[in-house]
């Protein structure tokens, strides 16, 4: 993902990252759900190589709001129990992320960080 897409999660790493306000678009309670790539990539592998046809949901059927996005304490250790394929890409993404931005700075103090 780009840094700055315009995307939400991209967007709330980065702000984050750069210890900027979280931006949070109306009210808030718009939901979405998120799926990482590798997640996607295995599912249309996986339709590839079936024999079945026909339309397939290959996204994550769990839904939260912006707010609740926003709102999660711990961004590494990524509270929102019922994603845990979400859980386990977002650390990567924060990790690449801060290599972009950062390059090879290794700060402890953002290890972990609250959303506000």
């Amino acid at each position: 993902m780009c840094l700055d897409d315009g995307r939400v999660v991209s967007n709330f790493v980065a702000q984050a990252l750069r210890r900027e306000p979280m931006t949070v678009y109306g009210d808030g309670k718009q939901t979405r759900s998120f799926q990482y790539v590798s997640d996607l990539v295995e599912g249309l592998m996986r339709l590839m190589e079936g024999e079945d046809v026909g339309p397939f949901n290959l996204g994550n059927p769990s839904e939260f709001t912006m707010l609740e996005l926003a709102n999660a304490k711990e961004l590494l250790g990524w509270k929102l129990e019922a994603i845990c394929i979400f859980r386990e890409g977002l650390p990567l993404m924060v990790s690449d992320f801060r290599q972009r931005l950062f390059g090879d700075q290794k700060d402890p103090s953002i290890n972990t960080f609250s959303f506000v």
